[in-house]
């Protein structure tokens, strides 16, 4: 037998500890990825429940986890009814008493079919016994009229597929002194496959889901997509029935919850038939669609038949009768049809059948006007920038535009099909800091920023908007050279007052005691900004020097007059040569060091204000003079 090598022994050795560290990761791993898969799995990213008013989260009765709204809208006052509580989540509102429409705007990926649920109970939070009603908006389509009670709740129920990259629910104020509020909003991502039978580009609006033979409410968790099923029993000539089985509605593309498919309502003799939509239609007919779901709730016998016709108007609609299955589901859908209160759908048993008609749930709902693309998106860009760039204007959310008239309030908007931004109405609202970068909103007409505190140069871009007409910068503090493709832009109106610190083009901006302007230009009589002070030392200096040297003058004055007074006293007395005066001396010395001191402190001085004047030229780009 050969003996193993040093090498060998060493591989034998080492095999089994990268083995056992191979274990060791891979544990690791493997409990990494399933603490990572149950945290997905756990997590609800399809649900966002918002209790409006409220700043608390919690779990609801149903498992539903509920978020106060300060994350999602910053207008509004928050509200606590004043009358019984129906449930938590309707104990606190949001009221708005400012704006055009006050939305709540959340992300959402671009093609998510989604459900959307608005609640609202008014519970007297006013203490004014007067609800009130108001628009209701998504996405910058109208959605729904929504008139409160003094007693209980309405919801309004939307379906649709997101088409940008964000969702937004707005309400609006229609009628003088009565308010929006809203109690609670919904959102449920569902399958992109749920119902698909109608163009994607229409909304769907909830008239009724019901839940045939059940006695209350069903919603999540046995429906997983949290819709609401309400419950209908049967009345005059109908009869409630059950099944002993859960029957799986997973097998159709709207997934009905098993628990209402359950149940069902026949009518009472085989020859009876049963009257749908009765109470729900206008009377001005609307395009409808609707759902309806058949289920067997019993394993019939070789000699019993269950089949049955749908019939609108006396018309069938199918081409073969509904058998419905036992176990399973089937979904029938109507789409297409425009219906009102004078329409009569029916259920009608065949010649054949043994059995009376059943159905066991059913949704109606309205076929929306086609969603909007929104206002232009280079326009939403823009205001994405000015909102960026102003704290004060980024709260606005919701289309700037849609659903007319109901804009944001400091804009104004075109009536093209996608509307653009002609007008921007920021005056007086304490904006600060630089203009920011909203070229893109070329159909821009109307620009006031006027009373603000604006800084910075004037920007360039501006004169490059091909329809501007009014630019209002007035009363801010705007420096630097006005550009001069700015003031020789045709049929541009611009008023630039009360910016003390702009100047022309090309020119450097002179501060003088006269009271010179540039056409439009803000003098150092307009609003808007102060003057820089000048250094007080070159002033006092300035004014004291001139004094001094006037005092000492009168001095030398008086004392030369004094001087020849008496040298004339001299001569007079017949002195023949001059007498030199003790003072002479003295005022020769006391003379020279005077005007060596005066001629020092004047050039200090002139060295002192051109030092001044050349720093102040370099930090200013302007020239003083005094």
């Amino acid at each position: 037998m050969q003996e193993d090598s040093p090498v060998n022994l060493l591989c034998s050795m080492l095999l089994p500890l990268k083995l056992l560290n191979f274990i060791y990761m891979a544990r690791h791993i493997l409990f990494f990825v399933a603490v990572l898969f149950i945290t997905l799995v756990s997590s609800d990213d399809n649900f966002v429940s918002i209790d409006c008013g409220s700043s608390d989260a919690y779990k609801d009765d149903n498992s539903i986890d509920w978020s106060g709204d300060d994350d999602y809208v910053q207008n509004g006052e928050s509200y606590t009814v004043q009358t019984e509580s129906i449930s938590p989540v309707m104990d606190t509102l949001r009221a708005f008493t400012t704006r055009n429409k006050n939305c709540y705007s959340m992300e959402a990926a671009k093609g998510t079919r989604v459900l959307i649920r608005a609640s609202f109970y008014y519970g007297n939070y006013d203490n004014k016994s007067s609800p009130p009603s108001f628009a209701l908006q998504f996405d910058g389509n109208h959605w729904a009229w929504v008139d409160t009670t003094s007693t209980g709740y309405v919801y309004h129920e939307v379906i649709y597929e997101v088409k940008g990259d964000s969702l937004s629910v707005c309400v609006a104020q229609t009628t003088v002194d009565q308010f929006p509020f809203i109690s609670a909003l919904e959102v449920r991502a569902l399958s992109s496959s749920m119902y698909d039978y109608v163009d994607k580009n229409y909304p769907l609006f909830l008239i009724r889901r019901f839940a045939y033979g059940v006695n209350g409410t069903i919603r999540y968790a046995e429906d997983p997509y949290d819709r609401i099923w309400r419950g209908a029993m049967g009345g005059d000539g109908l009869r409630n029935v059950g099944s002993d089985i859960l029957p799986s509605g997973s097998s159709v593309r709207d997934e009905p919850p098993a628990l209402a498919l359950q149940n069902g309502i026949t009518a009472t003799t085989p020859t009876d038939r049963i009257r749908l939509l009765t109470g729900l239609l206008p009377s001005v007919g609307i395009p409808v669609y609707i759902n309806m779901y058949f289920s067997e709730v019993a394993q019939l016998t070789s000699t019993q038949t269950r089949s049955f016709q749908i019939v609108m108007n006396d018309q069938p609609l199918l081409d073969s009768p509904i058998i419905p299955p036992y176990d399973n589901c089937t979904e029938i859908h109507l789409t297409n049809y425009t219906l009102s209160s004078d329409t009569t759908l029916r259920l009608v048993p065949t010649d054949t059948s043994s059995l009376p008609p059943l159905i066991n749930a059913m949704e109606v709902f309205q076929i929306g006007d086609a969603l909007t693309d929104g206002t232009n998106s280079n326009d939403v860009e823009g205001l994405a920038s000015l909102q960026n760039a102003f704290a004060i204007l980024g709260d606005w959310s919701g289309d700037p535009c849609l659903p007319s008239p109901f804009l944001w309030n400091w804009i104004n908007c075109s009536s093209d099909p996608i509307p653009r931004v002609t007008a921007l109405y920021l005056g007086s609202l304490n904006l600060s800091g630089e203009l920011p970068d909203f070229s893109s909103m070329d159909a821009l007409q109307t620009i006031d920023f006027s009373n603000n505190t604006l800084v910075g140069p004037i920007p360039e871009f501006l004169a490059t908007l091909p329809n501007l007409e009014q630019l209002n910068l007035a009363d801010n503090q705007l420096s630097g050279s006005v550009p001069d493709s700015l003031l020789k832009k045709k049929g541009l109106n611009l008023v630039m007052t009360g910016n003390p610190n702009l100047c022309k083009p090309g020119k450097t901006c002179t501060t003088t005691t006269a009271s010179t302007t540039i056409p439009g230009v803000g003098s150092s009589g307009s609003g808007g900004g102060k003057k820089k002070k000048s250094s007080k030392v070159p002033l006092i200096l300035g004014t004291s020097l001139p004094i001094f040297i006037i005092i000492w003058a009168i001095v030398g004055a008086f004392l030369l007059l004094r001087h020849r007074r008496k040298a004339a006293a001299v001569l007079s007395s017949g002195t023949n040569r001059p007498q030199a005066s003790p003072l002479n001396p003295q005022m020769g010395k006391m003379g020279m060091e005077f005007m060596n001191d005066i001629k020092v402190n004047m050039e200090d001085q002139s060295n002192v204000e051109l030092a001044d004047q050349t720093n102040h030229h370099q930090q200013n780009g302007t020239t003083s003079q005094s």
